[in-house]
C-alpha cells in the first residue's frame, strides 16, 4: 500500500498538469492557418505533426495515438518533424536550450507553463501567438498563447536546437 501511495505521488511530481483547464473557451482552440510566408516554412514540419496528433486525447502517462500527455506529444513531435530525441518529462525538457523571451518566439519554440504550485504543461509554438499542446480536457489541439489563461500561468519558452 505504502508503495503504491508512493508511487502515486511521484507520477504527480513529473509529467504534465493533471488539472483541468477550467478557463478553456471556445477561443482557445483555433483554426490552423498560416499567415506568414516566412513563419509558414519553418512551422511546416510541426503544423504537419498537428494535423497527424489533432484530436488525440489526453492520458496522463500516454504516448501514443490512444492517448498522450504533454511531454510525450512534445517529444514525438520533435522526432518525427526533427529527428530530435527529447527527454520524456516536462522538467526535463524544461532546462533543454535556451532561453527565449515571448517576443522573440520563433516556431519550434517549447513553451512552459505552471498550472498549479507543483504542475508543468508544456507545448510547441507555431507561429501568431499559436501553440500546439495536449490539453488535458481537450486533447491535442491549438491554443492562442495570449488567451488570458495561458498568459497568466506562462512560465519560460526555450529553442532547442539540433546540437542542444
Amino acid at each position: 500500500m505504502k508503495k503504491t501511495i508512493i508511487s502515486a505521488i511521484l507520477l504527480s511530481l513529473t509529467g504534465c498538469s493533471g488539472q483541468q483547464n477550467n478557463a478553456y473557451t471556445k477561443d482557445n482552440e483555433i483554426s490552423l492557418k498560416a499567415q506568414n510566408d516566412d513563419n509558414k516554412e519553418h512551422a511546416f514540419p510541426f503544423t504537419q505533426q498537428y494535423s497527424k496528433w489533432k484530436g488525440t486525447p489526453y492520458l496522463y502517462g500516454g504516448s501514443t495515438r490512444s492517448g498522450i500527455d504533454c511531454s510525450a506529444f512534445v517529444q514525438s513531435v520533435f522526432l518525427e518533424a526533427q529527428q530530435l530525441i527529447l527527454p520524456r518529462t516536462t522538467k526535463a525538457q524544461s532546462q533543454l536550450g535556451s532561453k527565449v523571451a515571448l517576443e522573440n518566439l520563433q516556431s519550434g519554440d517549447l513553451v512552459f507553463f505552471k498550472t498549479s504550485a507543483k504542475e508543468r504543461h508544456v507545448g510547441i509554438y507555431i507561429d501568431n501567438e499559436k501553440f500546439m499542446h495536449a490539453s488535458t480536457s481537450k486533447g491535442v489541439i491549438i491554443s492562442r498563447l495570449d488567451n488570458p489563461y495561458w498568459m497568466s500561468v506562462f512560465w519560460q519558452a526555450r529553442r532547442i536546437k539540433s546540437s542542444d
